[in-house]
């Protein structure tokens, strides 16, 4: 088994062969924790480690575990003394450029792009896949050169990534979980909460490509419809006031005074979240684009756990990379694209036999190995 631990979430993948099958191959099986539960997870592990001693006969100085990410460090005494098997620790940004490789090269409908008017539209694995962009988004953003196998070159990121959208929604809305965001903001109107181009000149700026849809500033009418609730209600209660000579009825009509029941009115924590989400969306589509244009790169992979799937984002950060880049480049999402350095921890040292490749040692000669297998095949169908 596998771990990469980041600060919000710890994605663990695990390989699993049914008891009585011939089949030399297996399952990858995929599992997350919140990082704050990494008791949970060792457990978890502790369960699987046992499980696979009992099917395979193993002791536990005979198996090790892959780890990376920063908390494969932070963790590293607890987990070895825990699961009492090596833990060997793997570099986090290689094993996120191995893991995505192998997505993208082996693995069947598992890459898309994405758009509302054809959303999920799967991608055939392909031998040439360099240079591409990987834009890796978890609590931060990193943003990866990949020229190939082993070559690689972070060439940029934000601190504004998923921890960004999980704190400050956790203080403006009663959201207590990622899911539990994202799942409000499905179902939110950024557009009570965002300041629109069409608010500002009432119709299109066609001049400049801009629609009247289109997001002028983030959170930008907040401010104002927090001052003319604050007035309405500082109004009712002087009027209030001025009808009651009762100090216990001024005191229950100052009470009400600080509900937010104007502003409710105005606008829903859902609707916050959406134009959260959007906001972080967009920041980082749009510094993947300019990162991409320096470096020349047409191909942009969009992984780590702030995706999720999640329909809005991905419509987002794709759109913000058409729209930048004027169709020239395009934005990529993977399936399991929170799995990535995970896989790629892994696949330094997978099963004997486990259905897909030997080993990614001499990954550099990987080309080769392809060339050389498909040559095979043709002759054997020959």
């Amino acid at each position: 088994m596998s771990y990469q631990i980041g600060g919000s979430l710890v994605k663990l993948v695990y390989f699993s062969r049914e008891v009585d099958s011939t089949d030399p191959g297996g399952r990858l099986n995929f599992q997350y924790f919140e990082t704050d539960r990494i008791d949970d997870c060792i457990e978890f592990m502790k369960l699987l480690r046992d499980k696979h001693k009992a099917l395979n006969g193993s002791r536990s100085q005979e198996l090790c575990v892959m780890a990376t990410g920063g908390g494969a460090y932070k963790f590293y005494d607890i987990i070895r003394d825990a699961l009492e098997v090596e833990v060997l620790r793997e570099d986090e940004m290689e094993c996120l450029i191995v893991g995505l490789d192998f997505f993208i090269q082996e693995i069947p409908r598992e890459v898309f792009t994405y758009s509302e008017a054809d959303p999920m539209h799967f991608v055939s694995p392909r031998e040439i896949i360099y240079p591409y962009l990987l834009v890796n988004i978890g609590s931060g953003v990193s943003m990866l050169k990949v020229t190939g196998p082993r070559s690689f070159q972070r060439v940029g990121g934000t601190s504004l990534g998923g921890g960004t959208l999980w704190g400050l929604l956790s203080l403006l809305t009663g959201a207590r979980s990622f899911d539990d965001m994202l799942a409000e903001a499905e179902h939110g109107d950024n557009t009570k909460v965002d300041m629109m181009i069409g608010d500002i000149y009432g119709a299109d700026y066609g001049k400049i490509g801009l629609k009247s849809t289109a997001i002028a500033s983030s959170f930008g009418k907040v401010f104002r419809m927090k001052l003319q609730a604050e007035a309405a209600e500082a109004a009712e209660a002087a009027e209030a006031a001025g009808k009651s000579e009762h100090h216990e009825s001024n005191s229950d009509v100052h009470g009400d005074a600080h509900d937010d029941s104007h502003s409710s009115h105005s606008f829903s924590s859902a609707d916050i979240s959406r134009s959260l989400l959007y906001a972080v969306s967009n920041n980082i589509g749009q510094i993947a684009y300019l990162q991409s244009q320096i470096h020349n790169l047409n191909d942009i992979y969009f992984g780590g756990s702030f995706i999720r799937g999640h329909r809005q984002t991905m419509n987002t950060l794709s759109y913000a990379i058409k729209f930048w880049s004027k169709g020239e480049k395009q934005a990529y999402f993977l399936r399991h694209e929170g799995y990535l350095g995970a896989v790629g921890a892994f696949l330094k040292r997978q099963p004997a036999n486990w259905g897909r490749r030997a080993s990614l040692e001499g990954i550099e000669d990987l080309q080769e190995w392809r060339k050389s297998l498909k040559k095979t095949e043709s002759e054997t169908k020959s």
